[in-house]
C-alpha cells in the first residue's frame, strides 16, 4: 500500500521517516481488486488515450505486458486507483500567508479544503492586489518584516520573493515558528545551505521546496518505472532546463521586463548564473532515485558581448552551462541550463539497462518508452531489435492524488496544484513533504558547485553533502 502511494510521488519514502497515509475502505479495495470492469473504470481516471499508441509493432506478450491485466506485474499497478491523497476526516485549517506577488500568485492553496490563506504581502502595490484577489485575502502586509511583527493568525508561508533571498527570508519565518514552503532555488550559496540546514534541524518546522519538475507527469511515472525496477540499472539520465532570453537587445534596453527593478536598476535575475538554478533539471534525477550528485565537472559558454555577461552581480560570463555528474551509486547524469538556445521547457530521458524512458519533446516526439531485446535476433546492420513505443502518460490530475477542488490542469505541466495540496498535506499529517530539506538542498546544491566547476574550466570538484548527520552508535 505505502508503495503504491510512493509510485505516484506525492508522499513519503518510508513509514518511518515520511509518515503514512490515509486511504479509505473503498480506496483499500480498489487496489486489491483484479476484476475487468473495475481495472476498466481505473483506466478511464488515469488515461485519455491507451497507454501505447495504435500504429506502433508491439508483438502479443509486449502488449499484455504494457496494457491490461498484464500491467500490474510490469509497472506494479500504474494504472491503480491510489486512493485519497488526503484524510477527508481530518478538519484541521492551515493557516498560510503568501510572500511575492509574481510567482507566488499561481499556486492553489486555497483550494485546499483545510487551508485558508490568512495574508498576503508583497514590496509592489500592483502585486500586492493580484494577490489579494487571487486568494480573496485582504489581509494585507506592505513587507514581510511587517507582517512578522504583526500577524498572529499563521501557520505557515509561502516563500516566493527574489532567489538571492529565499534562505534570508525563510529564516526569518522559522524563527517567527512558522513552517515554510519556498520557491527554487532553496539556496544561492554553500553558506546559505548550511543556514538552511541549521535553522530547519534546529527548529524542527517543516520546509518544502516548490520544485515543479518533481510533479511533471512525466517524472511521477518515471519514478514508478524505476521504482519498480522496469528499467533495470539506471545507469544514466540527461536533464535539461532551457529558458530562452529571445531578444537581447530588448533585455538590454527594455526596463519594463522582469530584468529591471521599478528604479530601473538590474533584477536579481539579470546575469543570473545558469547553474546556480538546476532544481528544474536535477528534479529529474534525484525527485526519480533520490540519488546524490557527488562529483562535477562542468563548462560554459558565453559569448562575452553582452551587458548580461560583462555587467551582473554574479560576474557571471555564461548563457549556458552543461555538468556532467557522477552520482553515489557510480551513475552519471548531464545536466544542462541554458539561457540563449533555441529551445525551451524542462524535460529529460532516463536510460537503463532493460529500458530507456523519453521524455516528450515538443515539436519532435512524444512521450517514448523502449524495451531491449531479450534474445539474439538482430536487424538491419546488426543492431538489436527493440520494442515499445509512443505512450500516453496517465493525467494523474484526475485521480484522487488531489483532493476533488484541486483536480484540474495548473502551471508548470500541473505540478502547482500537487505542489500546493503536498505541502497543506505534509502539515495536516504531521509528516515530511516529498521534497523536504534534504531532497531539496540535493537538487541545489550540485549546481552550485557545477557554476564554480566551470568558472575552473571543467575541473572535477566533489559536491558536499547536506544531508541529516546520523549519530554514531557504539
Amino acid at each position: 500500500m505505502q508503495l503504491i502511494g510512493e509510485m505516484f510521488g506525492y508522499v513519503c519514502h518510508g513509514s518511518q521517516s515520511r509518515g503514512t497515509h490515509c486511504l479509505t475502505n473503498q480506496a483499500t479495495s480498489a487496489l486489491q481488486t483484479n476484476k475487468k470492469e473495475d481495472r476498466k473504470k481505473m483506466d478511464s481516471n488515469l488515461y485519455d488515450q491507451p497507454f501505447f499508441d495504435s500504429g506502433h509493432q508491439l508483438s502479443r506478450r509486449d502488449a499484455l505486458r504494457l496494457t491490461g491485466a498484464g500491467a500490474a506485474s510490469l509497472l506494479g499497478g500504474v494504472t491503480l486507483n491510489v486512493g485519497q491523497a488526503y484524510c477527508a476526516e481530518n478538519k484541521k485549517k492551515i493557516r498560510l500567508a503568501v510572500v511575492g506577488g509574481r510567482f507566488g500568485a499561481t499556486f492553489h492553496w486555497h483550494e485546499h479544503p483545510n487551508c485558508e490563506v490568512t495574508a498576503v504581502t508583497d514590496l509592489r502595490p500592483e502585486r500586492r492586489k493580484k494577490l489579494q484577489q487571487v486568494y480573496q485575502c485582504d489581509n494585507v502586509y506592505d513587507s514581510l518584516e511587517e507582517m512578522i511583527a504583526k500577524e498572529d493568525e499563521i501557520d505557515a508561508v509561502a516563500v516566493f520573493t527574489e532567489a538571492t533571498n529565499h534562505v534570508k527570508h525563510a529564516k526569518m519565518c522559522f524563527e517567527r515558528g512558522w513552517h515554510v514552503v519556498s520557491a527554487v532555488p532553496a539556496c544561492f550559496t554553500l553558506e546559505e545551505a548550511a543556514t538552511l540546514k541549521e535553522v530547519v534541524e534546529k527548529t524542527g518546522l517543516t520546509y518544502m521546496m516548490a520544485e515543479t519538475s518533481y510533479y511533471r507527469p512525466e517524472a511521477i511515472f518515471a519514478r514508478e518505472l524505476f521504482r519498480k525496477g522496469t528499467l533495470g540499472r539506471l545507469f544514466y539520465t540527461e536533464a535539461e532546463y532551457y529558458h530562452d532570453r529571445g531578444d537581447l537587445k530588448r533585455i538590454a534596453n527594455d526596463k519594463t521586463t522582469r530584468f529591471f527593478n521599478p528604479d530601473g536598476s538590474h533584477s536579481w535575475r539579470w546575469g543570473f548564473p545558469p547553474m546556480h538554478y538546476p532544481t528544474h533539471a536535477l528534479g529529474y534525477l534525484t525527485g526519480v532515485t533520490g540519488e546524490r550528485v557527488v562529483n562535477v565537472s562542468c563548462l560554459g559558454w558565453g559569448t562575452g558581448d553582452h551587458p548580461w555577461l560583462t555587467d551582473n552581480a554574479y560576474d557571471n560570463p555564461f548563457w549556458n552551462e552543461t555538468a556532467l555528474m557522477q552520482t553515489d551509486r557510480g551513475n552519471m547524469c548531464r545536466c544542462n541550463v541554458f539561457w540563449l538556445c533555441a529551445a525551451h521547457g524542462e524535460r529529460a530521458q532516463w536510460m537503463g539497462d532493460k529500458a530507456t524512458f523519453y521524455m516528450h519533446k515538443s515539436g519532435i516526439h512524444e512521450n517514448i518508452l523502449k524495451f531491449r531485446t531479450k534474445g539474439d535476433t538482430v536487424s538491419y546492420l546488426d543492431l538489436p531489435t527493440q520494442t515499445g513505443g509512443e505512450i500516453k502518460v496517465p493525467v494523474y490530475w484526475k485521480t484522487d492524488m488531489l483532493p476533488t477542488p484541486m483536480r484540474h490542469q495548473s502551471g508548470h505541466g500541473g505540478s502547482h496544484t500537487f505542489i500546493s495540496a503536498e505541502f497543506i498535506n505534509s502539515l495536516l499529517e504531521e509528516r515530511t513533504p516529498a521534497i523536504d530539506l534534504y531532497e531539496s538542498l540535493a537538487m541545489t546544491v550540485p549546481g552550485i558547485v557545477a557554476h564554480q566547476s566551470a568558472l575552473k574550466n571543467g575541473e572535477q570538484l566533489k559536491v558536499p553533502c547536506f544531508d541529516v548527520t546520523k549519530k554514531k552508535t557504539g
